[in-house]
């Protein structure tokens, strides 16, 4: 019998001022808003589709959501 063990996901929502619009090169990193960690990508995207409206004026603020289970765990 093949034991299959349930994987947490994690996301991370950050976002600040970026050097081009066209990518996400932050232009001062340690500046960066943190807007939390969750635990699904439904709660995630809540998360990053209210600050990237609330900054939907400014061309140069852009919101991402990281998959952070996917860098701790590249190979699953």
């Amino acid at each position: 019998m093949e034991e299959t063990e349930i994987k947490q996901a994690l996301y991370l929502v950050m976002g600040g001022r970026v050097k081009d619009p066209r990518n996400i090169e932050f232009q001062d990193p340690e500046s960066i808003h943190v807007a939390g960690v969750y635990s699904d990508y439904e709660a995630a995207e809540d998360a990053w589709r209210g600050n990237a409206q609330r900054t939907v004026d400014d061309a140069e603020m852009k919101y991402v959501i990281v998959h952070l289970h996917k860098l701790l765990e590249p190979g699953t």
